[in-house]
């Protein structure tokens, strides 16, 4: 009986020292796991987080930018009717100045047998005010 009595305490020991082991092998795997899902939830959030305030900033730039464009657009065609009305406003002096040339002309022709070479300048006047004219149109035109 003497060797049996050694045994049963080791014996008793052992058992009792196991479902301890077993049960903090559970709680620290379940602690393992709980802090596993956390870190998940918290990157996934983060994630989603980041995603939000991504869509958030290109939205914002979104908007920004056509607003920009709106007024670089509104600008341009304010600068384009202004160069519009002063070329219309120019072409009207140029062809009052023409007319009052072809006037001037008419009369000189008129009344110019001994001066014809003051015709002739004014031709060559009335040539370049008319080549002006064209140059202006064409200005114009290509604006349009």
């Amino acid at each position: 009986m003497s060797n049996h009595a050694p045994l049963e305490p080791a014996a008793s020991s052992i058992y009792e020292r196991s479902p301890r082991t077993r049960r903090s092998k559970r709680y620290f795997f379940l602690f393992i796991m709980v802090w596993l899902m956390l870190i998940l939830i918290g990157i996934a959030g983060a994630k989603l987080y980041s995603d939000h305030i991504q869509r958030q900033v290109a939205a914002d730039l979104e908007r920004q930018t056509a607003s920009q464009i709106a007024d670089m657009q509104k600008q341009y065609e304010e600068r384009l009717d202004k160069l519009e009305a002063s070329y219309k406003e120019d072409l009207a002096s140029l062809e009052g100045k023409v007319d009052a040339l072809n006037e001037l002309l008419t009369f000189t022709k008129d009344n110019a047998d001994v001066k014809t070479d003051n015709s002739n300048k004014l031709y060559s006047q009335l040539n370049e005010v008319k080549k002006k004219l064209n140059e202006l149109q064409k200005s114009l035109d290509v604006l349009k």
